[in-house]
């Protein structure tokens, strides 16, 4: 009995009741198998694009310049029959990403499934977002194989276990969750037009095709060449250094790398936040660096605090155009003293370095609140997963 009582969600409309049936996918499906797992004979000018699980993203086939091609009999001879039921899944290095086929010329390498719904039973976009759910990805990540690349097996994907409703309501929840992962959409849509924009507007400025004028319309000077040991000072992180890694979500200071994670975690510790205003974190074995305007603790001593000498710097300019500088690292050791520093950047009046900087601060912002939006609407949707289905 209580098992029973477990098929049925938490969340549910109000016009549908009773249980829901539990059969394992594949009796869900015409067709459940993969691409091919050889390597195809490539065509640079060939009409199909050669898929794997890295292609599939929020419910679409990302294809672009990168991706291989192959030709029209290349393809015949691998072929897969797709169709407009066809959901995608990424089974290989990556797994459980999903998209949905929309007759794209496409041909599917090892490392992407199709699943062919059985259209009268269910529906494919209530099918999609079940083995989105925790319930089947936790699934999923106890049956991988492999040790260094991660498997996800077609046997697996066979076995998963689906609890479904009538026709009726499935179409019903997939319509509401389709109306979620449209916004979603727009969303991560606006979010690249916005960082492709900053991109070309960083371009722009900071190759001078795109000068700023003084309030009289005149032009300001020429940009000054300098290194960055020129214009910044470091600091040793050593008084910053959290002493505690327990973090929680309910405390105020957040915990900082240099590196690609940025924020660790959150610590309730009160002696020994850095408070002086914005400056650049630098990663001194991998360089990798941001721009910090909030007070904050530090997890490892293995970066510099960086800041600008006078008030001749505007401390956000440089940020930026560091992210431009291209820098090869060799062996492991601490850069900034020895080299980095070294590098050299132009550096126009500060009247003029401030007017750059606040024009892609604000670029920032715009990205900043997109994303915000986006991420909340990605935790709205996992929420609602965890109750709409059983």
């Amino acid at each position: 009995m209580k098992n029973e009582k477990l098929r049925v969600p938490k969340l549910r409309f109000k016009e549908f009741s009773g249980e829901w049936e539990e059969k394992s996918l594949e009796k869900l499906c015409i067709k459940i198998s993969d691409g091919i797992h050889s390597t195809p004979v490539y065509d640079e000018l060939g009409e199909y694009y050669f898929v794997n699980g890295n292609n599939l993203k929020n419910g679409e086939i990302i294809l672009d310049e990168k991706t291989k091609r192959v030709s029209k009999e290349e393809y015949e001879k691998h072929y897969r029959e797709l169709n407009d039921n066809t959901i995608l899944m990424s089974i290989n290095g990556t797994i459980g990403n999903i998209a949905f086929y929309k007759n794209e010329k496409i041909m599917l390498g090892k490392s992407a499934s199709y699943i062919n719904i059985e259209t009268s039973k269910t529906n494919k976009y209530f099918i999609s977002n079940q083995l989105l759910s925790n319930k089947i990805q936790y699934f999923y990540t106890s049956e991988l194989t492999g040790s260094t690349i991660k498997n996800l097996s077609l046997r697996t994907i066979k076995n998963t276990p689906i609890l479904f409703p009538s026709k009726q309501e499935q179409e019903k929840i997939a319509s509401f969750l389709s109306s979620i992962d449209k916004k979603i959409n727009q969303l991560s849509k606006k979010d690249e037009l916005l960082q492709n924009y900053k991109k070309a507007m960083m371009q722009k400025i900071f190759s001078q095709k795109l000068r700023f004028k003084k309030a009289d319309g005149s032009d300001y000077p020429k940009w000054e060449e300098i290194k960055l040991k020129e214009v910044l000072d470091y600091e040793q992180p050593t008084n910053y250094i959290v002493r505690s890694t327990e973090y929680s979500d309910s405390y105020d200071i957040p915990v900082l790398t240099a590196g690609k994670t940025f924020i660790l975690g959150y610590t309730n510790e009160k002696e020994g936040i850095y408070s002086k205003g914005s400056v650049i974190i630098f990663d001194d074995f991998t360089t990798t660096n941001h721009y910090v305007d909030f007070d904050f603790k530090i997890k490892s001593s293995a970066m510099k605090l960086l800041k600008e000498k006078n008030k001749n710097v505007n401390l956000k300019f440089v940020y930026e155009f560091i992210q431009r500088l291209h820098f090869p690292l060799g062996e492991h050791k601490r850069y900034w003293i020895s080299e980095y520093s070294y590098l050299k950047i132009k550096l126009p009046c500060v009247e003029e370095q401030t007017k750059i900087a606040n024009l892609l601060s604000s670029l920032d912002t715009k990205i900043s609140q997109n994303k915000k939006v986006l991420e909340e609407t990605q935790k709205f949707k996992k929420a609602l997963l965890q109750k709409m289905f059983v």
